[in-house]
């Protein structure tokens, strides 16, 4: 069950659509502004980190889907596959949790949704990321992380030069993706189910990197300030991505770069 799902830790969010924060309209400008946040994003490395990311994760899901949030409350085996990076959003103030996301990319194996559809041709020989796992702490920073946390996914599939990102989401997680710019994988049908999210309907998108800032930017989308024009140091990135390394909770060397 590693579908992509956006949940508020007491799980209150999954029956609302999700929207991201709204923002300025970009004006075209070139120069990079800094910002702070209130957290950091990094990738998961020894296991405290994990078992933080393990902690949020189920309190997202406990409430909502209470049988999954049972099968939550340890590490997967996919936390510490080295085709996987985990995201973990904490606070600055405390190191308090706030959000987390694992990333797989195809580099080592298929993604997860791969075992429940064929992807098309324009996919298939691809370097491609899933997300999955995505559970971010209720309320008004909850909103903030997961916008965060999306960022972080988008630089690490930049620095990992990925082609498409490929989520499946369920309704009406879909609909914000698709305000994003995410495609239909599978157009005209519909939500399939993914037997790695218990057959749940999920509706497959995707997102071409190569094309990403150019699409923001003849949309005129609120985002494009935030992920191309800021700057946020407390996001993490890394030139040597565990993913296509050992594994990263036993060796990953990574490197705090200018987000």
């Amino acid at each position: 069950m590693n579908a992509l799902h956006t949940l508020d830790a007491d799980g209150a969010s999954a029956g609302r659509p999700v929207q991201f924060p709204s923002l300025p309209a970009p004006a075209g400008r070139s120069e990079i502004a800094v910002e702070r946040l209130p957290f950091t994003v990094r990738v998961v490395r020894h296991e405290q980190q994990l078992r933080k990311a393990v902690a949020i994760r189920q309190r997202a899901y406990g409430r909502h889907l209470p049988v999954l949030g049972e099968l939550l409350k340890e590490p997967e085996v996919n936390d510490r596959d080295p085709g996987c990076a985990v995201l973990l959003a904490e606070s600055r103030l405390d190191g308090e949790p706030l959000g987390t996301l694992r990333i797989q990319t195809n580099r080592h194996r298929p993604l997860a949704l791969e075992s429940s559809v064929d992807l098309p041709e324009w996919l298939a020989e691809r370097s491609l990321a899933e997300a999955t796992r995505l559970g971010v702490a209720e309320g008004r920073i909850g909103r903030m992380v997961k916008t965060m946390l999306f960022k972080a996914f988008y630089q690490y599939c930049l620095a990992a030069e990925i082609e498409w990102m490929v989520i499946g989401a369920r309704s009406p997680l879909d609909r914000m993706y698709q305000a994003l710019l995410f495609q239909d994988v599978f157009p005209g049908q519909g939500y399939l189910p993914l037997k790695h999210a218990g057959n749940l309907p999920h509706r497959i998108l995707a997102f071409e990197l190569e094309t990403a800032e150019a699409r923001w930017r003849a949309a005129r989308h609120p985002l494009l300030d935030l992920f191309v024009h800021t700057s946020h140091p407390d996001i993490e990135r890394s030139s040597r991505l565990p993913a296509f390394g050992p594994n990263s909770l036993q060796h990953g060397a990574l490197a705090a770069l200018a987000a």
